[in-house]
């Protein structure tokens, strides 16, 4: 639990499949902000969109304020060895979205924390992101390293990595 500057309370939860209408509303309100064309926002919507049978594979937690309105998402799974820097085991943070109006309150920051005590608590070298190009400070600031691209047709160009400690 974490108290925002504006003194509302934040509850980190795992989501169901009755969250799911809200992550993805919540999902498209960032989207949004992406300085992207909107034609390109507006029909690459749906493709970030979370589906009840991706909670099969995709552990996803969600952010609450006192209100129980979902202000914060964190979604993530294991990698392959293809995604995976070699010689090492990697959780994919696969989503991570907060509400355009709770920008810098520190919700980012706690679902990353989040994301990476799962990944030490299941075992894993590290984190891996594949992130909008946007977002490449906030995953620098909080100590994630850009990787190269070695296979163009493959890699995808703002892929971060942070080498976690147990």
């Amino acid at each position: 639990m974490l108290t925002s500057s504006n003194t509302t309370t934040i509850t980190l939860r795992e989501a169901g499949a009755a969250d799911l209408v809200a992550v993805n509303r919540l999902i498209d309100a960032a989207i949004m902000t992406w300085d992207l064309p909107e034609r390109v926002k507006r029909l690459s919507r749906p493709s970030y969109h979370y589906k009840s049978h991706d909670l099969e594979t995709i552990k996803l937690v969600v952010e609450e304020d006192s209100a129980h309105h979902v202000v914060g998402i964190a979604a993530w799974e294991p990698v392959g060895s293809i995604d995976a820097l070699e010689g090492y085991s990697a959780m994919l943070l696969h989503g991570l979205y907060v509400m355009p109006d709770h920008h810098h309150q520190g919700i980012g920051t706690q679902l990353l924390r989040a994301a990476e005590q799962a990944a030490i608590d299941k075992g894993f070298s590290g984190l891996l992101v594949k992130a909008q190009a946007s977002a490449a400070g906030f995953f620098k600031a909080n100590g994630m390293q850009p990787l190269e691209v070695g296979d163009t047709r493959r890699d995808y160009k703002h892929r971060y990595w942070k080498l976690l400690k147990h």
